[in-house]
């Protein structure tokens, strides 16, 4: 509980701090990590504790920050539990660098196509735009926005996941593993492989988004 607490904490101040539009077409569509401190729950802890960070967070968002109300928070919902549960549920099972990174793309693929359908659905009842403006939004802005969203997230989470993870089990707020599946990947020191995958596509999604902004 206090680990979920902290992290839903933490999700909820850099989300009201760090809120970057990327899509020119659509400048109401904002990055925020919060996502990031979701999958982190998620990845210690277990899908639930952090199902449980992901709308106790999108509730305090919507009273306190979101201006869309009950749609953006079921908007808000979806989004982060298409990333979270399919990455917490598939490394969760096996602590691996590879189930880790299987787990994460399978969470930027799950939010970006769920938030196709629901884009489709939602939008136009809180943009107040017809169905039919909505369709070629689709492929040339909300889909790029997902999956670069997803992917700054991805990319974060590669890089700040294992430091945390070592300290807070170092420190004792979480209990030492028993085992260490060091052939796996996942030896409990910082692993190269991550920091390099983390950076790779951290530049390939800033690159994305400056492409998108100067085309």
């Amino acid at each position: 509980m206090v680990i979920t607490a902290m992290f839903a904490a933490l999700a909820y101040v850099v989300m009201f701090f760090i809120r970057i539009p990327i899509m020119p077409a659509a400048p109401y569509l904002e990055y925020d990590p919060k996502d990031v401190l979701f999958v982190i729950t998620g990845f210690l802890i277990g899908p639930v504790q952090g199902t449980v960070s992901v709308i106790l967070v999108c509730l305090l968002e919507m009273v306190t920050v979101s201006k869309s109300g009950p749609i953006g928070l079921l908007m808000n919902v979806i989004a982060s539990l298409f990333f979270v549960l399919p990455a917490s549920l598939i490394y969760y099972r096996k602590k691996t660098l590879i189930s880790a990174i299987i787990g994460l793309i399978a969470g930027m693929l799950s939010m970006s196509g769920a938030m196709i359908l629901w884009n489709y659905l939602i939008t136009p009842l809180y943009a107040g735009m017809p169905r039919e403006a909505i369709v070629p939004m689709l492929p040339t802005v909300f889909l790029p926005f997902n999956m670069i969203k997803a992917g700054i997230n991805m990319a974060i989470t590669l890089l700040i996941y294992k430091p945390i993870s070592i300290v807070l089990h170092r420190s004792g707020l979480l209990p030492k593993e028993e085992k260490e599946t060091k052939k796996e990947g996942d030896s409990g020191k910082f692993s190269p492989l991550a920091i390099i995958l983390g950076i790779l596509m951290l530049g390939g999604c800033i690159c994305a988004i400056f492409l998108i902004k100067n085309r």
